[in-house]
């Protein structure tokens, strides 16, 4: 037998929704949380399914911006440490790998951005927006397609 754990999560959130929740007072505290764990359940399944192509993706992202970012910073070693971050890799596809390699990444991307809002440049400035771009749609890889809970 092969877990298929997106399965298991729909399965849960079908029996919850169409039998647990409709067997219990209408309108009651009980049948309302019901509701929300089958919501949470059709959430986890779909991040569930998108986990490792959302960090890979975002990482690569992060890298290619430091590679760009680099030559406007005005720090030598902020800068170094943006081309060695640049020519990096993921260190294996484990969910938990990735996410810890987004987190330095991350970190690495709040140095550069307040290092950035220092400069009085063109090039800080372009580098900036483009990091707000970046925000952005890190924000929207992470969008539910169930919407806000």
């Amino acid at each position: 037998m092969k877990p298929d754990p997106a399965r298991l999560l729909d399965i849960c959130a079908a029996h919850l929704m169409l039998r647990t929740g409709p067997s219990l007072p209408a309108g009651s505290y009980e049948q309302s949380s019901v509701a929300g764990l089958a919501a949470l359940l059709m959430g986890a399944r779909e991040e569930y399914e998108r986990a490792a192509a959302r960090r890979v993706e975002e990482n690569a992202e992060l890298r290619a911006l430091f590679e760009r970012s680099a030559a406007a910073v005005e720090d030598d070693d902020l800068a170094n440490r943006l081309r060695v971050a640049s020519r990096g890799s993921d260190p294996g596809l484990r969910v938990a790998e990735l996410e810890a390699e987004n987190g330095t990444l991350r970190a690495l991307l709040v140095e550069l951005h307040a290092h950035v809002e220092t400069l009085d440049s063109g090039a800080g400035r372009a580098v900036e927006s483009e990091i707000w771009r970046e925000l952005v749609a890190s924000t929207e890889r992470r969008r539910l397609a169930l919407g806000v809970f």
